[in-house]
């Protein structure tokens, strides 16, 4: 185990203690605004150290707002991708239109942005390493409930008491489990399964997508730069969620090559890649629908409570939010009670907002039937020969209150 940070007697200090499970995007950014809130904070990371590098993810709409009010946004300007098109092909590699991404995401340009996921992980811990404790290559073990706070086991046999816990651990939550039960209660599959991994940049590709698809499968290639790798991705249709294969990594392989048998285009070659790639990252598009995201003195953010799918673009921008909010509601009240409750009022329209941009098996970039595909592509072509495309209304549906310090 690593700690970094102030190590800080949690029985006698005064403060609010807070241990906030997971370091990836809601983790640090709920950290930040604790801290600036007066509570004393540690977080614990199962991975040895920070996770860099990663593939390319959104900041939009009130998420930028929240970033800018962090002192992070022009760190991530600088970081910004900026790719300057987008590619969509054929059955056979025909192109069907190239245009701006930002006419196919619903961005709005040059306002939102798009970073390596590691940048913005970079820059959030770069904001609290200094003022909170990260305990790496640990995970909590036990949590048990008592009237003034959570006694916690760390799997490092480490003991520690905190007045909340805070579970921002991804979609998967170990933390969301231990306390309201198994993912299949609040998982609702969207459709489709994933891979992303990345292979060299053998396409001369650079700044830019390609994106192939047929009917119910789509694989892309993705220049975050004129780099010497791309990220490569390969999604497909599936009626039930493949739940032998989630933890087995040679059954995921094996279950994308089937997928994509006598598919055309480069994705023989993607295939052949993701057979050797050592960074794989394979999953079902899915979301995480709760009735509540807290209990007790527990309470989730981020991909935890509300996971939203990469299908909507939203998961980075929901989290960044959700901490603020969350953060924002327990510095204006000290009953974590009324707390908690205040920031599901607030939060839930909004999430429900972004979950409703994607329906099962309704992506709108992933298509699972001729017609729809076609369909599509003449929406596409005729993107190619409009200025710019309307920003998503939920990218900037949420009016951000001040936040409010604690005394």
């Amino acid at each position: 185990m690593t700690s970094t940070g102030p190590s800080m007697d949690v029985r006698t200090t005064a403060k609010r203690t807070v241990l906030i499970s997971g370091a990836s995007i809601a983790g640090p950014a709920l950290a930040y605004w604790l801290h600036r809130s007066g509570c004393a904070v540690t977080v614990v990371e199962k991975a040895g150290a920070l996770r860099a590098g990663g593939y390319p993810i959104d900041i939009r709409g009130t998420a930028i707002e929240v970033v800018r009010r962090m002192g992070i946004l022009p760190r991530l300007r600088d970081a910004h991708i900026d790719s300057r098109r987008c590619t969509f092909l054929d059955a056979d590699g025909g192109e069907v239109a190239s245009l701006n991404p930002s006419a196919v995401a619903g961005g709005v340009e040059g306002q939102d942005l798009e970073v390596r996921r590691g940048d913005l992980a970079a820059s959030l811990y770069g904001k609290v390493r200094d003022d909170v404790e990260f305990l790496f290559g640990d995970s909590i073990d036990t949590l048990d409930e008592s009237g003034q706070g959570f006694d916690v086991m760390f799997r490092s046999g480490q003991r520690r008491t905190f007045d909340l816990v805070i579970g921002a651990d991804g979609m998967h939550s170990a933390t969301r489990k231990a306390l309201f039960g198994p993912e299949e209660q609040f998982h609702r599959y969207l459709g489709y399964c994933f891979a992303i991994f990345t292979m060299p940049n053998t396409f001369g590709l650079s700044r830019e997508v390609m994106m192939w698809n047929t009917p119910g499968k789509a694989a892309a290639l993705y220049a975050v730069g004129d780099n010497d790798e791309v990220h490569a991705f390969l999604t497909f249709h599936r009626p039930e969620p493949p739940l032998d294969a989630l933890r087995n990594p040679d059954a995921q392989r094996d279950l994308v090559a089937t997928a994509f048998a006598g598919a055309g285009w480069e994705v023989p070659r993607m295939v052949d890649a993701l057979r050797d790639a050592d960074d794989l990252f394979f999953d079902t598009a899915g979301q995480i629908r709760m009735p509540h995201w807290s209990s007790g003195r527990i309470a989730l953010v981020g991909d935890a409570a509300y996971a939203p799918s990469f299908l909507t673009g939203q998961g980075s921008s929901l989290a960044l939010v959700g901490a603020y909010m969350l953060a924002g509601a327990l510095a204006t009240h000290r009953d974590h009670t009324v707390a908690f409750a205040a920031y599901e009022r607030d939060v839930r329209d909004f999430v429900a907002m972004n979950q409703a941009l994607v329906d099962k098996g309704g992506a709108t970039l992933f298509p699972t039937t001729a017609q729809a595909l076609e369909q599509r592509n003449t929406r596409l072509r005729g993107l190619a020969t409009l200025p710019s495309a309307p920003p998503r209304p939920a990218h900037s549906a949420l009016t951000l209150p001040a936040f409010a310090t604690m005394s």
